[in-house]
């Protein structure tokens, strides 16, 4: 009799224990010396976790040319916010491949040191948001949470939990976490033509837009700060191309003659962006560097 109610009681907890490992467990701390970035993740038992980035990609603030408006003001809402003064949450849009994500990349390796830290969030799993606010409150770092290339569709989730996180919601936001978030729309949800038949039209010339398009604007505007980039001139686009050239070494003369590849180059891609502009510098440092003696 007793072996038998010990094979069962051993097989209770065996089952316990697989209920429990899919059951939704609380976000633990994770080693917060292992890295000065972390990556959010969802596992498919609905577990989530908190994995440091091993190899965080190097950028410095100089690296970044031709949006000096831009980088003042986002290293100078970082600076407030790193040495506990008051700073807002940040939107950064506009023309894709202009360095927006490159610039927070920058600020946390210029700020590391100080005490700043980056978490990756995807839209997915910004439901999320509250948790991970939790788990770094009483932390003494200060906490970039970065959503990268950010936009919603009509009825995602985590756009509204996105906005009570920004503001409306009944707990306060802990004052060492801002939210840094990238996106190519600037109201974050796609726009229609039909809505411009919302807008209303008063007796004394205002126009109002109407229920649909004030919800759309309503996330943005929970941003303290908006900053705007654009696409970038021929002559800008050159400027960061000679800088990536540098970068990889290659010498003053050939950056000089490798403008003209450039210039075809980015034709090809249909783009002058920064992004373009590495991409090529990258190309053409190693392809020299490969056929040097």
């Amino acid at each position: 009799m007793s072996d038998s109610f010990e094979r069962l009681l051993a097989r209770a907890e065996q089952l316990i224990t697989r209920i429990e490992s899919v059951l939704p467990q609380p976000l633990s701390q994770p080693d917060w010396q292992a890295s000065i970035a972390f990556r959010y993740r969802k596992r498919s038992s609905g577990h989530g976790t908190l994995e440091p980035v091993r190899h965080v990609g190097a950028m410095a603030l100089t690296d970044l040319k031709e949006i000096d408006g831009q980088k003042e003001k986002i290293e100078r809402n970082t600076v407030q916010f790193v040495q506990g003064q008051p700073a807002n949450n940040v939107l950064l849009t506009g023309a894709r491949g202009t360095g927006k994500s490159s610039l927070i990349r920058a600020c946390l390796q210029q700020y590391a040191a100080q005490g700043l830290r980056l978490i990756e969030v995807d839209k997915a799993d910004l439901t999320d948001l509250p948790d991970i606010v939790d788990v770094v409150a009483t932390r003494p770092e200060k906490f970039i949470v970065f959503c990268d290339d950010l936009s919603f569709e009509d009825g995602e989730p985590g756009y509204k939990a996105l906005k009570s996180i920004l503001d409306g919601s009944v707990a306060a936001t802990a004052p060492n976490v801002l939210i840094y978030a990238t996106s190519n729309r600037r109201h974050l949800l796609p726009e229609y033509m039909k809505e411009n038949l919302s807008y209303t039209h008063t007796d004394d010339g205002e126009v109002h837009p109407g229920e649909v398009v004030e919800e759309k604007i309503s996330l943005s505007e929970r941003f303290g700060l908006w900053v705007s980039f654009y696409p970038f001139t021929q002559n800008e686009y050159l400027t960061i191309v000679s800088q990536w050239l540098t970068s990889f070494g290659v010498s003053e003369s050939k950056v000089q003659a490798a403008h003209p590849e450039a210039l075809v180059w980015a034709l090809e891609r249909g783009s002058r962006s920064g992004r373009v502009a590495y991409q090529f510098a990258r190309d053409y440092a190693g392809r020299h560097a490969a056929s040097a003696p």
